[in-house]
């Protein structure tokens, strides 16, 4: 059983700091932060999870059937992160590339303490093992609002890495075309690894970096003990609301401009762009199909289709497609029959998956995996882990992948650079 408790707060962006950093005393934390973006399926301006109570954390095999169990057997919140390679458990596929972080493939938490920020106002929902020391963190909170903590501006140089040298890259989706050409699939999103050996970051100081430079709507700061993911995600992977499914599959990429009118106009590029446009088109007829092995019939819509959204970096391409299933369908198989999500792999799915396992060079792991959470009541919501920077202290190493949509008129050279252009961000917050 838990207990709530609401306080009001004016300054919101800073009791968010504060929030983050008193959080920083516990091995589990899960933050997740819309940065103001509102829409029709958000929930909150910021969650935050820590302190675990119960715990799951196990690889490939029946992954799905123990989060399952643990999930209607705790009948509470949990959080946590679904990795990409759990595609192993779903289907007969395997996951052997070069793998430099070392993430288990799934973790789950049960919290002790739940913050979540709608507005000013604060909610306090605290197991009730915890529920006396409730006052005493919201004043620990707001005390951290009035002291500045010195921090010193000497970086350590970090040397990012390419795991795919250019030419290289080149020939890896040439092969690539190759197969679409032959009909063996039709669209497949290429990844590419950026990295950092034997590389201490502040993680804390990272996130803040990265978010203040994206201010995306699926933001996420995780703990779990040594291994983090410091995360500026513009994407929707999943979101159970009742009887509603939520999908937001991105497709489609183009650069901002700080000139008004020429940012008008990559704008509308994207919007008219042939090939962007059957990039996202594809992934949405895949969406639909998964979407539809859990459906009520005829439920599966398109609520929106390859409409052109603005952040701080990039134009993206964004389609909304959405479902009803029975009250009783179980919530970690609806996952499990959409995952990974189509946005990431390509179409069809199966057979994308297989090539991009031959092609990448790095187990993906964490990277175009999920993370959310589960309500009580069977609700979920998760995003897609992109635009994230992935860090293992106890290895000193530190990851970002990004990755591209390869269809049948696919360039390799115009490709590379929609890769350079999604990991400025990250090379920016890390390179200085």
């Amino acid at each position: 059983m838990r207990t709530e408790v609401n306080f009001k707060v004016a300054d919101i962006p800073k009791f968010k700091e504060a929030l983050l950093k008193w959080a920083q005393q516990f091995y589990e934390i899960v933050w997740l932060d819309s940065n103001e973006h509102s829409g029709a399926y958000s929930s909150f301006d910021g969650l935050l999870a820590a302190d675990a109570l119960t715990s799951m954390v196990t690889d490939q095999h029946n992954a799905f059937e123990e989060l399952k169990t643990y999930q209607s057997g705790s009948g509470d919140w949990l959080f946590g992160y679904l990795s990409y390679d759990l595609k192993n458990d779903v289907e007969q596929l395997s996951s052997s590339n070069f793998d430099g972080l070392g993430f288990a493939d799934i973790h789950f938490f049960q919290p002790k303490r739940i913050i979540r920020i709608q507005g000013e106002q604060i909610n306090f929902c605290y197991l009730n093992m915890v529920a006396d020391e409730i006052q005493e963190d919201f004043s620990a909170i707001t005390n951290q609002i009035h002291f500045e903590e010195f921090e010193s501006s000497i970086e350590a140089t970090i040397r990012i890495k390419l795991r795919i040298f250019k030419d290289d890259y080149f020939n890896r989706v040439k092969q690539l075309l190759e197969r679409i050409h032959r009909g063996d699939i039709y669209e497949a999103n290429f990844c590419q690894e950026f990295y950092a050996e034997d590389t201490n970051i502040n993680p804390l100081r990272t996130f803040k970096k990265l978010n203040a430079i994206s201010k995306p709507p699926f933001a996420v700061f995780l703990k779990f003990n040594e291994s983090y993911a410091l995360s500026a995600s513009p994407e929707r992977y999943l979101k159970k609301q009742g009887t509603k499914i939520i999908s937001q599959p991105i497709k489609g990429t183009a650069k901002r401009s700080f000139d008004i009118e020429e940012d008008e106009k990559l704008k509308l590029y994207l919007e008219k762009d042939p090939k962007e446009r059957a990039e996202n088109i594809m992934i949405v007829d895949l969406v639909r199909n998964d979407l539809s092995k859990s459906a009520l019939k005829g439920s599966v819509i398109v609520e929106e289709l390859c409409k052109v959204y603005s952040f701080e970096q990039v134009h993206q391409m964004i389609s909304t497609i959405s479902s009803r299933v029975d009250e009783d369908r179980n919530p970690v198989e609806i996952i499990k029959e959409t995952f990974p999500m189509g946005s990431m792999t390509g179409a069809p799915k199966v057979s994308a998956m297989k090539i991009i396992e031959e092609l990448e060079a790095t187990k993906r792991g964490l990277y175009s995996g999920a993370v959310g959470y589960f309500t009580p009541e069977g609700d979920f919501d998760f995003n897609v882990i992109i635009r994230s920077i992935l860090y293992n202290a106890s290895k000193k190493y530190v990851s970002f992948s990004v990755g591209s949509a390869i269809t049948a008129k696919a360039s390799p050279e115009m490709e590379y650079e929609e890769c350079l252009l999604k990991a400025k961000a990250m090379r920016m917050v890390l390179e200085g």
